[in-house]
């Protein structure tokens, strides 16, 4: 039994436009989605063996899930202190009254201490989330953000620590 993509935990989904461009998923590519969220290094064996399928058999429908856009990727994750990143800072970007909106995302897009970008609704048009070595860091950052053309202002919230950061499995 197949269904349209509902519920399934699918970052970024928006429900009516991306059913219609991914198609139609069944409970097997559902089961492997939620692996492959878990261990995105599982083999396809692995994944084989946990949804009662052959090898081949889930390589042909994980192909099929990345070129149809379900999956878009795989990423290391890293411990950011591990690497020199022990800052993190939550930073609300307000926009001026004329802004471009491309113009800005380029600009935000091109700082490197800038790791995630929401367009977000309420009184900030954007939330950053933003990784430095220490606190001079993070206010070159932020000087950085206020001089970009379309930033009215920004608002930071410093992250003490941090609990789980992205769910997976």
């Amino acid at each position: 039994m197949s269904r349209r993509l509902r519920g399934i935990g699918v970052p970024g989904r928006v429900p009516g436009r991306d059913e219609d461009r991914r198609g139609v998923i069944d409970a097997v590519d559902e089961q492997l989605i939620s692996l492959l969220r878990a261990n995105g290094r599982a083999s396809y064996a692995e994944l084989a063996r946990q949804v009662g399928l052959s090898a081949p058999s889930v390589h042909e429908r994980v192909g099929k899930l990345e070129a149809s856009g379900v999956i878009t990727g795989y990423r290391a994750v890293l411990d950011p202190a591990a690497v020199g990143l022990g800052v993190t800072a939550l930073v609300g970007v307000i926009e001026s009254d004329q802004v471009d909106d491309t113009g800005l995302e380029e600009a935000l897009a091109a700082l490197p201490s800038v790791e995630d970008c929401w367009r977000v609704a309420g009184s900030e048009g954007y939330v950053l989330k933003v990784r430095v070595a220490d606190i001079p860091a993070l206010e070159d950052t932020i000087s950085a953000l206020n001089r970009i053309r379309g930033v009215a202002r920004t608002r930071t919230t410093v992250v003490l620590s941090t609990k789980w950061e992205g769910r997976r499995g």
